[in-house]
């Protein structure tokens, strides 16, 4: 039987969770942030591009074709060749694919991560806060690019090893973020009121304190997927991240940056312009998620 005091906790948390980040950000975009809007339409056009890549080419992306060795653009090669003969608007199309999927997952594991691990700190507190908070100033005092190499060396290359490579330095940052938000929503009453109530500390913590903090979630998010297509760029470049003959940007840049500078500018310029546009676009819209989600810039 459902006691008065539970039904007043659940109306409380109800109203505390009405507005919805996702749609407060779809509005406040089309409102108030044309700029984000525009990064919203980049990264939408990037979406679009890495979906229907087959439909967009008919070249393939790995095949080599010797007889058109570093052609230049034209009619048949909008953007050329490569020193294989491949045609790079095909390779930068199909290299989208590669930099949303690690782009996109390991924002999304790295964030979700963070964003428990923040919560169970700030709601248990004490030793378990103490030590957690000390664990993640280990990790957060080594750069991103410096962690992401480590994490490389010790598992060796591939997508998936660049993904976990990627993914771990993102957990302490989206934690440290997410727990200053908890810390204040953990003094609020009906987290009282549902500890007296005998909910569980699952219960409390993954109904009542995680749908509270989403706000500064969502902007951790959109702002790792442009770190992390840049990072996965740089490890590729590097040669330690994705392989040949997978399409990638980093890796385009790799074979043709230094060598081809000269007789063949457009084996560096596309991947980089690529590589440009959508760090851009993902900056654009996390900072005008950040701006819609913010009460204090909101209010401003």
């Amino acid at each position: 039987m459902v006691t008065t005091s539970e039904v007043r906790v659940e109306s409380q948390i109800e109203e505390l969770q009405e507005k919805r980040p996702i749609m407060v950000v779809i509005k406040g975009l089309l409102r108030k942030e044309p700029v984000g809007a525009a990064g919203a339409l980049i990264v939408l056009a990037m979406i679009i591009m890495a979906v229907f890549a087959p439909v967009l080419t008919g070249y393939d992306p790995e095949l080599n074709s010797f007889e058109h060795m570093l052609t230049p653009p034209g009619s048949q090669f909008w953007l050329g060749t490569d020193q294989f003969g491949r045609d790079l608007f095909t390779r930068i199309v199909y290299g989208a694919r590669t930099a949303l999927f690690v782009g996109f997952t390991t924002a999304f594991i790295g964030a979700t991560v963070g964003l428990v691990l923040g919560v169970m700190s700030a709601y248990f507190g004490g030793r378990f806060d103490l030590i957690f908070q000390r664990v993640m100033d280990v990790f957060m005092a080594f750069p991103l690019i410096i962690m992401a190499l480590a994490v490389v060396a010790i598992f060796g290359t591939g997508v998936q090893n660049v993904i976990i490579a990627i993914t771990i330095p993102f957990i302490p940052r989206c934690a440290r973020v997410v727990r200053s938000n908890a810390l204040s929503i953990r003094e609020i009453p009906y987290i009282d009121a549902a500890r007296a109530l005998g909910y569980s500390h699952t219960r409390i913590i993954l109904r009542h304190m995680v749908p509270n903090v989403m706000a500064p979630y969502l902007i951790m998010v959109t702002a790792f997927v442009g770190q992390a297509i840049l990072l996965e760029a740089s490890l590729s470049y590097l040669g330690l991240g994705v392989q040949e003959p997978i399409p990638a940007w980093g890796l385009m840049l790799q074979g043709g940056a230094e060598e081809y500078a000269e007789s063949a500018p457009w084996v560096a310029i596309w991947p980089g312009v690529a590589i440009s546009l959508a760090v851009f676009g993902f900056n654009l819209f996390g900072d005008s998620v950040r701006d819609v989600l913010d009460p204090k810039l909101r209010s401003q």
